[in-house]
């Protein structure tokens, strides 16, 4: 599941330049969708690019308070005015609506006007909005997700049962939007039944509690690996090889580093050159991680080789615990440099990478941090391995041998 964090921004939450502050730190902190008003669409286009959704009106001729993208602060601007850019990548139907209680729900949901937008073949909404004001109202959002992509539900009076039972019942036929005003009611809405919203949309003026939302969706997005103890077995010098420098444009700690191995069901942990030495400054956005044929672990669970990274793709970085999180190559450097083999045993297999001859490539063994220069037959290193095939970076049911 990919969690996202759309930040509310229609005229509920002031003038323009109100929300404009508002999507501008949204925009700054990384959220992935801004929800306006449609005459606004134009508007957020032109603060930065992410994806809007808009709130449907039947009425969409006049822009509010101030000029936006073509006009000026004299007067209105037309929607005709605003050109292709004020297209919403999602429409939302259900403010000043049935959904949000502006409209009283009718008796029998057949005759929702709503729903009727939802189920149109064409100019149909893609998302539906509702205020959980009764459990008429949950029964609506349940009807709305079974048309909607997107469909946001507003708590009132209550926190977790009526989520916990749309999430128990709507499935993965849409996108469950829960609305929060805080981190802390994210993190929440991302954890209840163990299954969470696909999303939330917050109700924040605080860019702080914006950008910590954010990182609450990160969080919620990585996966935790089950590292292992293999014991080395042989380290010996290997020659000269093509070695991959790859350089992430995200700093890292003094714990994380790169999956990498010459085996894809044996993955060494090897650490960024976030230490310092006599000799060479730290690079704590770069880990030295082998040769170019080696295997690499991206986000999602699929490994690439060294020699295929290029500037802006994601790899995965690891800490000595497990946890992980995703960084972009800023550039990856491949050089001639003497190298080693280095050889571990765990549950009976053998596994094996090439890492450069060096003092400040480090990997971790039982006693931390340890360069491969001082690396010794016996020692006890930390890998991920999984008894699983690859093709093309992608797990497979089948035999394939790696010596």
């Amino acid at each position: 599941m990919t969690r996202s964090v759309w930040l509310k921004a229609d005229d509920t939450v002031g003038d323009w330049e109100a929300r404009k502050r508002r999507i501008t730190a949204g925009l700054e902190a990384g959220v992935d969708w801004v929800l306006v008003d449609e005459a606004d669409v134009g508007r957020v286009r032109d603060l930065g690019d992410v994806s809007v959704a808009a709130f449907r009106t039947e009425d969409t001729a006049l822009i509010d308070d101030v000029g936006g993208a073509g006009g000026s602060d004299d007067g209105p601007v037309s929607a005709e005015d605003l050109g292709d850019d004020a297209e919403p990548d999602a429409s939302v139907v259900g403010k000043d609506g049935e959904g949000d209680g502006t409209v009283d729900l009718p008796s029998d949901f057949a005759g929702s006007a709503d729903l009727t937008t939802l189920r149109r073949e064409d100019n149909r909404a893609e998302g539906a909005y509702v205020r959980i004001l009764s459990e008429e109202y949950e029964a609506f959002a349940e009807a709305a997700a079974a048309d909607a992509e997107y469909t946001i539900v507003i708590g009132e009076d209550w926190t977790i049962i009526p989520l916990e039972n749309l999430i128990a019942r709507i499935g993965e036929e849409t996108d469950l939007i829960a609305g929060v005003t805080s981190a802390e009611e994210a993190e929440t809405a991302f954890e209840t039944l163990e299954i969470g919203a696909d999303g939330v949309l917050l109700d924040s003026d605080d860019p702080d509690e914006i950008r910590r939302t954010v990182e609450v969706r990160d969080d919620a997005e990585r996966e935790t690996l089950d590292l292992q103890w293999a014991t080395v077995t042989d380290v010996e010098r290997a020659g000269m090889a093509d070695r991959v420098c790859v350089d992430t444009g995200s700093l890292m700690e003094h714990d994380e580093g790169m999956l990498v191995g010459s085996m894809s069901r044996g993955l060494f942990f090897v650490h960024a050159e976030t230490a310092e030495s006599p000799y060479v400054a730290s690079r704590p956005f770069r880990v030295n991680a082998g040769a170019v044929h080696a295997y690499a672990r991206t986000p999602g669970g699929g490994t690439t080789y060294l020699s295929e990274l290029r500037s802006g793709d994601e790899v995965q970085i690891v800490d000595s615990d497990g946890g992980t999180r995703e960084a972009v190559v800023g550039r990856v450097k491949i050089e001639k440099r003497p190298m080693f083999r280095i050889e571990a045993e765990i549950d009976g297999d053998r596994v094996e990478t090439l890492l450069q001859n060096a003092e400040t490539i480090k990997i971790h063994t039982r006693e931390g941090r340890t360069a491969v220069t001082d690396l010794e037959a016996g020692d006890e290193v930390l890998l991920f391995y999984e008894r699983t095939a690859r093709h093309f970076g992608e797990a497979v049911e089948e035999s394939i041998i790696e010596k």
